[in-house]
């Protein structure tokens, strides 16, 4: 018996869907067995969708290296940025 697929909600703008498929496995809303190969030759690359790819990858890091430290992720980008500035001359206080 096939899986039983998940409806894909309706989102309001990009950074509603981003934020939803970042949290959630598109193998429980897409029977990807069923994916076809298609080609778009005149398609000019976006950079907001390489923007928003390495920000899910840096914030995936990020949680992980949390969860190592046993710290939030909050606590630990502003552990980064504090010694950032602090390495450059700037004062973080």
């Amino acid at each position: 018996m096939p899986k039983q697929l998940l409806p894909i909600p309706k989102f309001e703008n990009e950074d509603e869907e981003f934020q939803f498929w970042s949290s959630h496995d598109t193998t429980d809303y897409v029977d990807w067995s069923k994916a076809e190969i298609l080609s778009f030759p005149n398609l000019k690359p976006a950079d907001n969708i390489d923007l928003k790819l390495k920000q899910l990858l840096i914030m995936r890091d990020v949680e992980l290296l949390a969860q190592k430290k046993h710290t939030s992720k909050e606590a630990l980008i502003l552990q980064y940025l504090s010694d950032g500035l602090r390495r450059e001359g700037a004062s973080a206080n």
